[in-house]
């Protein structure tokens, strides 16, 4: 009877133990944002509110993380002037400009049709994971599913860059 005891409460340690320890799949995000960090991206988990679907009573709403760069060398003049925009893998109804399955969030009708155009190119190239693109004249981010690995990290890194170098 007292080995059972003994065998019951060290099973229950044991237990214990391996609840606390972090999955495999939290040991790759935490890599993934340290990486991250790493190449200056500001990474921060964020409750995110897609526009309503076509068909949809509600908007979808996610908990995402956020892999967003910082913009510099605008001037005060330029932020003035800056026109933010967000988009979503969504099909919605406010969906000008944009390729089919993206929807306008804010934003919709700012863009000159040269941006548009660029636009559209880097949604063709962007990760299948990426949910939202969001651009302010602070940062320039995506919200992203973290699969895919730090390929995926750098690809998108340069697709981000791309907003920052056009200004918009």
């Amino acid at each position: 009877m007292k080995w059972m005891i003994i065998i019951l409460i060290m099973m229950s340690l044991v237990g214990s133990m391996m609840w606390v320890m972090p999955t495999k799949r939290q040991k790759y995000q935490a890599a993934l944002r340290l990486k991250a960090k790493a190449l200056g991206y500001q990474v921060q988990l964020e409750r995110l509110t897609a526009p309503r679907a076509k068909g949809e009573m509600e908007a979808e709403a996610r908990d995402m993380t956020a892999y967003r760069l910082i913009r510099q060398g605008l001037s005060k003049q330029e932020k003035n002037a800056f026109n933010s925009w967000q988009i979503f893998r969504v099909s919605s109804i406010a969906d000008i400009g944009l390729p089919q399955g993206w929807s306008w969030r804010h934003g919709e009708k700012t863009l000159s049709n040269s941006q548009l155009e660029e636009l559209n190119s880097i949604i063709e190239k962007l990760p299948d994971g990426v949910f939202s693109l969001e651009s302010s004249p602070v940062y320039i981010g995506a919200y992203w599913d973290e699969n895919g690995g730090d390929e995926v990290l750098e690809q998108l890194k340069e697709l981000l860059e791309t907003f920052i170098e056009k200004r918009f």
